[in-house]
């Protein structure tokens, strides 16, 4: 019966802890542009690399 008490006891005190981190991150701004990495993937921003710094010798 004292496990019991004790392992109700240790998950309160994990689910607290992950509800803190949770509420700090909403507190930072972590979830407040939820639309951008969305459309990034659409948008090609790399270019290319046409000039390639490996040589290739000719024996």
């Amino acid at each position: 019966m004292k496990i019991i008490i004790l392992l109700i006891i240790l998950s309160l005190i994990v689910a607290l802890g992950f509800l803190s981190a949770f509420f700090w991150a909403v507190k930072d701004g972590q979830f407040d542009d939820d639309v951008s990495p969305a459309m990034r993937i659409l948008f090609d921003d790399d270019q290319p690399d046409n000039n390639n710094n490996t040589t290739t010798t000719k024996s």
